[in-house]
């Protein structure tokens, strides 16, 4: 998919569907079933061009069984006729998308000139987020890298130098050292100590969609410019934001939102760390999947 679609032309693709006017307020809500074993998702949307739906699966014990933990197919219709116009690997579809959203946030939220990437994690998510800080931030130079399996952080230092990237093997407290972070686990609880976190530091929170999940603390999200994909989502699934918000730590009055960001309608305030907290929305998945088949289609 990748080789239809750059991190960098998937991340301009989901800018230009917010500047367009698309209101992610709007989208239907992400539909969950419960399943012996897991969750079935479905997440429809839709533009005056093109419908799609992702269909996945969530199944926590899968990993144990050398499977994905998440699985999906994504289904391209017309949007005037609804003819079937592409069946797309939905693995392969979220990874690409989810390190795209975060790269349009760090767009507007990290600091010119950052050089150092600290990632929690070492799978396609993690990798993913790698490609779209770079993308947008060609200034990067260094990546930390903290994970529970040596060897997988070692392949992932390996794999960040061969890209001409140095990288080392981090520990949590290291995000004092970082300028962009990016938590791309399945932990339920906060990753680090926000007090360590530097004041002009950017985070992209991207692992959990859960509303008693959180993969950051509340002290970082009660003293950070916060962004999500939009208000409704992050009062049903944010968890790291729903959390503070309870515990009083956060007025989600203070929610911006990224197509605020991208239309230049919000700015991340001086002297504050800057989070982006996704759980994902269906019409990111809509907007790569149309551009990876206008891409292959020849219609770009």
């Amino acid at each position: 998919m990748a080789r239809l679609l750059p991190m960098s032309a998937a991340i301009d693709a989901l800018e230009a569907v917010l500047v367009s006017g698309l209101d992610p307020e709007a989208e239907p809500a992400r539909g969950v079933v419960d399943v012996p074993g897991g969750q079935l998702l479905m997440m429809p949307s839709a533009t005056a061009s093109y419908t799609g739906v992702k269909l996945a699966t969530v199944t926590p014990a899968n990993p144990g069984r050398g499977l994905p933990r998440i699985q999906g197919l994504y289904v391209l219709l017309d949007g005037v006729t609804h003819s079937p116009l592409a069946l797309l690997d939905g693995i392969a579809l979220t990874s690409l998308r989810t390190p795209a959203v975060s790269g349009l946030a760090v767009r507007h939220l990290a600091v010119s000139g950052a050089r150092r990437l600290l990632v929690f994690g070492t799978g396609p998510q993690a990798w993913g987020h790698v490609e779209a800080v770079r993308a947008v931030r060609p200034s990067l130079e260094h990546v930390d890298v903290v994970g529970r399996n040596a060897e997988r952080v070692a392949a992932f230092t390996d794999r960040c130098r061969a890209a001409g990237l140095s990288a080392a093997a981090a520990a949590p407290d290291d995000v004092a050292h970082a300028d962009v972070v990016c938590c791309c686990t399945t932990a339920r609880t906060p990753l680090f100590d926000s007090a360590l976190l530097p004041e002009h530091a950017t985070v992209a929170a991207v692992g959990s969609h859960e509303p008693d999940a959180r993969e950051v603390d509340a002290a970082l999200v009660g003293r950070a410019t916060v962004v999500a994909e939009s208000h409704g989502v992050a009062a049903r699934e944010c968890g790291d934001l729903v959390l503070a918000a309870a515990e009083g730590t956060f007025d989600m009055s203070r929610l911006r939102t990224l197509a605020a960001l991208a239309r230049g309608e919000a700015k991340p305030t001086e002297g504050r760390p800057r989070l982006f907290k996704s759980a994902g929305m269906a019409w990111e998945d809509l907007g790569v999947a149309a551009a990876v088949y206008e891409g292959w289609a020849g219609l770009g």
